[in-house]
């Protein structure tokens, strides 16, 4: 679940900005559609790794945030996001489908 697309850039953004609503975090992960990030905090919210409130007003408002449960992972995230960083700044290409010699520039 957590490695779906997007998924991890929702929580990131909701771990670092704090609890939002839905067209706030929407603009803080550009790209994805409302679809996809509708199902997406559906699918955490049943997994116990985001919250969602209710307020009944006109318009609904409705916020998402962090759970207790999330706070456990973003340690991880951190270091993830340290990780990634560290990498971009050596020129590394991440993810391109062809091993090391690729990244690194060796033949193989």
């Amino acid at each position: 679940m957590l490695t779906r697309p997007w998924t991890l850039h929702i929580l990131w953004a909701l771990s670092t900005n704090g609890p939002m609503r839905f067209g706030v975090l929407r603009r803080q992960v550009e790209g994805i559609s409302a679809r996809v990030l509708t199902e997406r905090l559906r699918t955490l919210e049943s997994e116990r790794f985001v919250f969602r409130h209710y307020e009944q007003t006109i318009p609904p408002a409705v916020t998402y945030g962090i759970t207790e449960r999330m706070k456990d992972i973003e340690k991880v995230l951190g270091q993830l996001e340290a990780l990634a960083r560290k990498w971009q700044g050596e020129g590394t290409v991440v993810g391109s489908g062809r091993g090391t010699a690729a990244r690194t520039g060796a033949s193989a």
